[in-house]
Formats: C-alpha cells, structure tokens, sequence
C-alpha cells in the first residue's frame, strides 16, 4: 500500500463533499499537471490510502481520509469544451489527463498547515517543501503514522 496527499480546494469539493457523495466516491478530475498525472497512472492502486488536504482557502490543512478506488481513466471533463478542464489538444485516442477515483473514509479534526510545519518528523515531507505545488504528492509511510499517530482526531 502506498500513502498520498491529495489537494482540493474546498469550494470545489470538500471533505464534506466526498462524504455527501453516491456511495461516498468521486472521481479526482482536473489534474493538469504531468507529474501528478503520472503518480496516478504509475504508482496509485486501489486501496492506497490519501490526506484529503484543503487547499486554496483561509485555513488549508488536512481534512480527512480517503481510499482510492480505481485505477487511472481517462479524465472525461478533457473532452468536453464546455469544461474549465477542456484540453483542446487531447483526443479520445490518445488523452492526455487521467483521474481516479476516489472513496470517503472517515473525516478529521483540520491539521493545518501550520501544525504540519512545526514538527522536525515531517521536515521531508514533500508538502512542505519550497514551491511545492502539486495537487497529489506521495507521503512516506513514517510521515503517515507520525500524523496519525500524534496529529489527528476524528471529527
């Protein structure tokens, strides 16, 4: 199993969202970054664990749990110009933007970025890093129970 940590900005679709969600699944569309792209169909499986994270708004931090259900499709919103995810450049053929699916497993007490930063056991986490930007990131298997072990509580 691997971890990751997957941003979403809250207006879009929060934790509460997922949870509120046909059998508590979405599919994580509108990833346009390669790099992210890539960590989905290379390295995600199903039932690979994610920090659902809040991004993009006044508090960011980690929201919840969830589970990824599937393996990397392509991304339906690249297809469709009525989309703010429209890629004119990509074809059914040969598309260029996958997603996955993922399923709600339990929401937490926000970890907020801050909170993340002040402890030296998740200094490596990718995160944290300068310029970090990318909306799925891998976590390390230690930096996952550290947060879970000392950082969290269900909400």
């Amino acid at each position: 199993m691997r971890y990751w940590l997957m941003k979403s900005e809250p207006d879009d679709c929060s934790i509460d969202d997922l949870a509120a969600m046909p059998q508590q699944t979405v599919a994580w569309h509108g990833v346009r970054n390669y790099q992210a792209r890539n960590f989905m169909r290379d390295s995600m499986r199903p039932g690979d664990l994610a920090f659902f994270y809040h991004s993009s708004c006044p508090r960011p931090g980690i929201a919840g749990i969830a589970q990824v259900a599937s393996l990397a499709y392509p991304d339906a919103s690249q297809f469709d110009p009525a989309s703010r995810f429209f890629d004119p450049k990509s074809v059914p053929e040969q598309p260029r933007w996958l997603n996955v699916d993922v399923r709600f497993e339990r929401k937490l007490e926000l970890i907020p970025l801050l909170e993340l930063r002040r402890h030296a056991a998740l200094a490596k986490m990718r995160l944290l890093q300068p310029a970090s930007r990318l909306s799925i990131t891998p976590v390390a298997p230690e930096e996952w129970q550290f947060i879970l072990a000392t950082l969290a509580r269900d909400a």
